[in-house]
């Protein structure tokens, strides 16, 4: 999430649409609320809460060595089409998508 933010304006201007999503409860242990109160991002943020969107994407992660009922790390560019162009998935929660690759996806999805 964090290192996408920088990128708002670039995204906009390619005609974009940038939705986080964490697998994380309301008041839970990582008190997402609180977070995002502190460290506001420019895009929509969805609370999965009962990890329906993680599952469906393949993305959720019932027990690691760094994770316990969560989501891998992972992006997503989907075109307006509905069609999955770009998928990473991080192999622990500290592994994220290259930005750059993540940006040119985004433009060859809008192609």
């Amino acid at each position: 999430m964090a290192q996408l933010g920088p990128y708002e304006k670039q995204i906009e201007e390619i005609g974009a649409d940038l939705v986080f999503i964490a697998a994380e409860k309301r008041g839970h242990m990582f008190k997402p609320e609180e977070f995002l109160r502190k460290h506001p991002v420019p895009f929509p943020f969805l609370l999965d809460e009962e990890r329906t969107v993680t599952k469906l994407y393949g993305v959720y992660h019932r027990l690691g060595t760094d994770a316990i009922n969560i989501a891998r790390p992972a992006t997503f560019v989907v075109s307006r089409d509905g069609v999955i162009r770009y998928i990473y998935v991080g192999t622990s929660q500290t592994d994220r998508s290259p930005v750059e690759e993540v940006l040119e996806a985004i433009k060859n999805a809008r192609e």
